[in-house]
């Protein structure tokens, strides 16, 4: 009996304690407070863990920061009930470890204090033309040969669509017509074929089958090389040429896959025609463009948080005559911003949007911030955020905070931002 009632009192005791600790409002103060923060030369930090108690901040290399304007080294121990304010002094890094009372360890935090990263906001309208590395595959079709007999050559091999076909025999497919030749010219003992799949590549054995239609050799898929649409220019780096735009990735419309860049380039882009949103149905900004019109830059990378690339050249004129500084998320306040984006022939114009969420992350994701348009005369243009405003750059306070992403279906005043730190992190990924 005794037994049990201690099991009973233990079993209860540890379920306070589990809602305290996830529940507590000063445990989730402690939470949400990054474990890592990057912060601008000359820019000012503040914390709020909302504790009615004295902390002790220790760290190594802590000459780079202040905190309520003294040096850790003049004062260690602060009372975290009231906003602990973090000023930067130099360049620089520092491990801190914040203790409740000098002795429990609560906290851990790296804080690096960078130079300002100024950088061009875009908000032009570009096209946008992809060429694909390999084939990829967007539907498995039968094959009917001179008798009547049907095939299904792609379906035996263990294709599916979004596949994508890399080599067959050991040689590269530059094209979807490039494939066909290299089935016709390998074809009596059937060919070998590389696959990707995902970030997984296999290989795999075919036979192909002769088309009644033509008497050519074929594969029974139905397969695509490359893509084009209209899209924003987010930003250009003044320091080392690069672009970068969408703030998504180009996905194949069938498959749903990623394509991977062979090559691909961005150029001006005119917008005819709007086709305004509507809860349930996204609008669309209708833009032409073809090769004829002024290119702009090439395409690298494409990536789940846009497409990346180098400059010809920097382009004549932004809205802004001198770049901006960006601003890392966790000093991204709920509240007024703008967009830069062009909806007709008056170019680039700047409108009025609230953020009204943000999503702090430790890692790179398109969804950081809702942002909503309240701008009168973009709502009666577009009836909210349409496709093709995609990339459309972010400013608040004078900085560019990140860039739009995605439209609310059910509310097309409403969408998702990305932060401009996870793009820049991926434009770094191509200078080389």
């Amino acid at each position: 009996m005794e037994k049990n009632r201690a099991k009973k009192a233990l079993g209860i005791l540890l379920a306070v304690i589990f809602l305290l600790v996830n529940y507590s409002p000063f445990i989730r103060n402690i939470k949400d407070i990054p474990s890592e923060l990057q912060i601008f030369e000359g820019d000012i930090h503040i914390l709020n863990f909302g504790l009615p108690f004295i902390v002790k901040i220790e760290g190594d290399n802590v000459d780079a920061l202040k905190f309520n304007g003294s040096s850790l080294k003049d004062q260690a121990n602060f009372n975290m009930k009231e906003p602990l304010t973090i000023q930067t002094v130099n360049i620089g890094s520092a491990e801190l470890v914040f203790k409740l009372f000098g002795i429990l360890p609560i906290k851990q935090m790296k804080i690096e204090v960078q130079p300002v990263k100024k950088i061009f906001p875009g908000g032009n309208s570009i096209g946008v033309s992809l060429y694909t590395q390999g084939a990829l595959v967007v539907g498995i079709s039968e094959v009917m040969d001179p008798e009547g007999f049907i095939h299904y050559p792609a379906g035996e091999a263990g294709l599916r669509p979004g596949d994508v076909i890399e080599r067959v025999n050991g040689v590269y497919v530059e094209n979807a017509e490039h494939l066909s030749e290299l089935v016709n010219q390998l074809k009596d003992n059937g060919v070998e074929l590389d696959v990707r799949r995902g970030n997984i590549i296999f290989k795999t054995h075919i036979n192909p089958a002769i088309d009644h239609h033509d008497n050519k050799y074929r594969l029974g898929i139905w397969v695509r090389d490359s893509t084009a649409g209209v899209g924003t220019l987010t930003f250009y780096d003044p320091e080392n040429g690069c672009f970068g735009a969408l703030g998504h990735a180009i996905t194949d419309l069938d498959t749903g896959t990623l394509l991977s860049v062979k090559n691909g380039e961005i150029m001006e882009s005119k917008i005819i025609d709007i086709k305004q949103g509507k809860r349930g149905e996204p609008g669309e900004l209708k833009g032409v463009f073809s090769g004829k019109q002024k290119l702009i830059g090439s395409i690298l990378r494409n990536t789940q948080y846009g497409i990346y690339g180098k400059m010809y050249k920097p382009l004549p004129s932004f809205y802004y005559d001198e770049p901006l500084p960006i601003c890392y998320q966790h000093d991204v306040r709920p509240g007024k911003a703008s967009i830069l984006t062009t909806v007709d022939d008056r170019g680039i114009r700047e409108f009025d949007v609230q953020i009204k969420k943000i999503n702090y992350q430790q890692r790179p994701n398109s969804k950081g911030m809702v942002i909503e348009i309240t701008d009168p005369e973009l709502l009666e243009l577009t009836g909210g955020i349409v496709q093709g405003m995609s990339g459309s750059p972010i400013i608040q306070n004078g900085r560019i905070v990140g860039a739009i992403t995605h439209v609310f279906v059910n509310d097309p005043k409403k969408g998702y931002g990305i932060f401009i730190e996870w793009m820049l992190e991926e434009s770094k990924k191509i200078i080389g």
